[in-house]
């Protein structure tokens, strides 16, 4: 009986883009397929080995020059809240998420829609059509939920969702070590619920839920005011040349 030995993991390389993060800068990814049934397994090595996931495809930077994207991921049974993340919490507790099958909507991509003309107007993500975020959503060989954030309802208590229109909603990886935040998107008018801090702080606690060590929350920039928001979620790790070490930042309250 003939066996087949596995073919090994392609890696590619792309070619030199402008930054999105850094000013006069120069990125590169590298990236490969997440496919069949190796792809659970596959992202979770891949994850920790500090890649991210977009659709069937887990990448990394890879730029010659430059090393300031550093993937970060939360500690979330050490994790305590700050005086204003408590806050976040309580002015929050009329809302509660459901997780189901990622499974894209005309809803969802309306949301996502208007969170982008109103946050990322001028961004990569900008032009996406529905198809393009059905594809987003539903493209993923891994353990993919999508967490759909509504007002309490009556029926709440007995069937776990919420009711009324959709207020916020994530993308969301669940992993043998952790969840990995994919991408979240909210009502932008909203601005006094802090919806962002608000879904980061629930994922902490469902991942705590789980029994699941680590909330990964993909890259910090350093230099990038638009991503400094991370390092707010403590204690953590980043992954550094030496492995995944536990770093100490100053965090306002």
């Amino acid at each position: 009986m003939t066996q087949h030995q596995p073919q090994p993991q392609q890696f590619y390389l792309t070619a030199p883009s402008e930054c999105p993060y850094l000013d006069n800068h120069v990125e590169r990814k590298v990236f490969t397929h997440l496919l069949g049934s190796r792809a659970p397994e596959l992202n979770d090595l891949l994850t920790q080995a500090g890649f991210r996931r977009s659709q069937n495809i887990a990448y990394r930077p890879a730029c010659e020059h430059c090393s300031a994207c550093v993937s970060v991921r939360i500690l979330a049974g050490e994790f305590k809240m700050s005086r204003s993340m408590r806050r976040v919490w309580q002015r929050n507790q009329d809302l509660v998420g459901f997780a189901s099958k990622a499974e894209p909507s005309s809803e969802q991509y309306a949301l996502f829609h208007d969170y982008l003309n109103h946050r990322h107007r001028n961004g990569g993500m900008s032009d996406m059509s529905v198809l393009d975020y059905a594809m987003m959503v539903e493209d993923s060989h891994v353990n993919t939920q999508i967490i759909e954030y509504r007002m309490r309802g009556a029926n709440t208590m007995i069937t776990g969702k919420g009711e009324g229109p959709l207020i916020a909603a994530a993308l969301t990886d669940v992993m043998s070590d952790g969840v990995s935040m994919v991408y979240s998107f909210f009502r932008p008018e909203l601005t006094n619920r802090s919806l962002g801090t608000y879904i980061i702080l629930d994922h902490i606690m469902r991942c705590n839920a789980l029994g699941l060590p680590h909330v990964y929350l993909g890259y910090w920039v350093n230099g990038s005011e638009k991503m400094s928001y991370k390092t707010r979620y403590q204690p953590q790790e980043h992954l550094t040349a030496n492995g995944w070490q536990r770093v100490n930042l100053t965090e306002k309250a």
